[in-house]
């Protein structure tokens, strides 16, 4: 086959591959990178010997984002940077990733080892067999329906980190309170939203709500509370308060102000990126 006609059957080839790489690396630089290489691979061994190109393409790119797992991990254990180089990524690009993999399965994906993510991805997310996934994995088909088994229990197992949509809206929520922008807050809040604070005190209605927050979320960020998606009021390196968000996917319908210094202490929280 020529070169132009090899090049066509990647390209028919090259979204679910994107797809895979995306799910495997959780950065939309990192798997373009990963099918580029895939490319490279394939116009360097042709097709000659490939009875399904699909397959062969799928085996290659999980061993390729395998690698790259490896080396990052290898990377944290030897004190280097913790995040690898990568080409600047847009906000476009960062919104392509989560509305394909969805947050929650990016944060429960990064608590997997290389191994195991790889066999829940290809086998739970692609329908790949195990048989095809376990020369990819080092380890025998058995072994591997193991290693997608633990994975698949850690990921039943974790909170929900909220869809997309609902981390676009805690994102809109915090930027229109830090400028003060009333307006914006009403159309993000359900018109009965509640805010709870401790056990007895309450606030409820958009407008009410809303003039409470308008301009006082300074050091508000994005995080996961105990693995569900909410708000952590940073000041220098201390938690001085949290909110748990609840939201009917276009509205927000329940704020939950965490304040008391005990409670917070117990909390499990992780700073999203901004």
């Amino acid at each position: 086959m020529d070169d132009t006609a090899l090049a066509e059957r990647f390209e028919e080839n090259r979204p679910r591959l994107r797809a895979v790489a995306m799910r495997m690396l959780g950065s939309v630089a990192e798997a373009d990178d990963a099918v580029q290489e895939a490319w490279l691979r394939l116009s360097r061994t042709g097709d000659a010997e490939v009875d399904n190109l699909a397959a062969w393409l799928t085996t290659v790119i999980g061993r390729i984002c395998l690698d790259m797992l490896r080396q990052r991990t290898a990377r944290r254990e030897d004190d280097y940077d913790t995040e690898p180089p990568t080409a600047e990524v847009t906000p476009e690009d960062e919104a392509m990733l989560a509305d394909s993999v969805g947050l929650a399965l990016l944060v429960v994906l990064d608590t997997l080892t290389p191994a195991e993510r790889l066999a829940f991805v290809l086998h739970d997310l692609f329908a790949v067999s195990f048989e095809e996934i376990a020369p990819v994995v080092g380890r025998s088909p058995d072994a591997t329906r193991q290693l997608a088994s633990r994975a698949r229990r850690r990921v039943r197992a974790t909170p929900s980190a909220g869809s997309p949509a609902d981390r676009r809206l805690v994102d809109a929520f915090i930027d229109a309170s830090r400028g003060g922008d009333l307006g914006t807050l009403l159309t993000l809040l359900d018109p009965d939203v509640e805010m709870r604070i401790g056990p007895v005190s309450q606030r409820r209605g958009a407008d009410v709500v809303a003039r409470f927050f308008s301009g006082r979320a300074q050091a508000a960020r994005p995080a996961l509370l105990d693995g569900a998606l909410g708000i952590a009021i940073v000041v220098g390196d201390g938690l001085k308060a949290a909110l748990r968000v609840t939201t009917d996917g276009s509205r927000i319908t329940v704020l939950e102000a965490i304040t008391d210094p005990t409670q917070l202490a117990a909390l499990d929280v992780e700073l999203l990126k901004d």
